[in-house]
């Protein structure tokens, strides 16, 4: 069998970033998706240094995109082996006055967006009898955040999804997992309050704040043959953050 191959959402940064970078080295092929991922000249030439990749332009919110992503991902690799659901957005408010465009654009991009992804994928996960599907969820979608309802749903969604659909796939050799990150410095943290850093850190056993390798490496770790026994779970990456 000629390498797998490996699709990873929201790519050109962050956790998506090192994950595609580390699937890669680990000799996946990969396609990275993300929005206008195609002309990022950069995450090209770093990508190539890594191994094989394929850039693809996705938008999460639009159902046409997710189909010609996944369509032009098939055509051009014959199959997609491995899913890795990370891209995800954040709209954060008091639930009080969270508007309604606030909701739903984090609910549709991080778990009807995931979910349409996973449909594009599983045809062909289903004839081969193998695949490894790998959802992004957060330390705020096992604890809750206050300030954070519609991201908190979100992700909590995507770990009942996947613990659904781990039931349905198994008897056809594809499992389905969790990676939970804690506070990652990645660009969507890096803006909070310095005093607010400070608290989340306190809380952390580990004393230090995640980087996008740590998620990185247990993604890598779900998608290969060591992991084949593994499914329905949920791997919190956060220090000891949450237990």
């Amino acid at each position: 069998m000629s390498n797998r191959v490996a699709l990873v959402t929201g790519a050109s940064r962050g956790i998506g970033r090192a994950t595609a970078l580390a699937l890669c080295r680990a000799g996946f092929d990969v396609v990275a998706a993300s929005t206008t991922i195609e002309s990022n000249s950069e995450f090209a030439a770093e990508m190539q240094s890594a191994g094989s990749f394929l850039a693809l332009n996705l938008d999460l919110k639009s159902p046409e995109s997710i189909k010609e992503c996944f369509a032009r991902a098939l055509k051009e690799k014959g199959r997609v082996d491995v899913l890795v659901n990370n891209a995800g957005i954040t709209r954060d408010g008091l639930a009080v006055r969270m508007k309604a465009a606030d909701w739903d654009a984090v609910l549709r991009t991080n778990l009807d967006g995931a979910f349409l992804c996973i449909q594009q994928v599983l045809p062909g996960m289903m004839r081969n009898r193998w695949g490894r599907i790998i959802n992004l969820s957060s330390v705020v979608g096992q604890a809750g955040g206050a300030g954070q309802v519609n991201y908190s749903a979100s992700k909590a969604g995507l770990i009942g999804l996947s613990k659904s659909l781990a039931q349905e796939l198994g008897s056809r050799g594809i499992t389905v997992n969790v990676v939970a990150p804690g506070y990652i410095a990645t660009d969507m943290t890096k803006d909070l309050p310095e005093e607010r850093k400070q608290k989340i850190l306190s809380a952390i056993p580990l004393e230090r704040i995640g980087t996008p390798e740590d998620i990185a490496s247990a993604v890598k770790f779900l998608a290969g043959d060591e992991a084949s026994y593994i499914t329905g779970q949920v791997l919190a990456v956060n220090g000891g953050m949450y237990m």
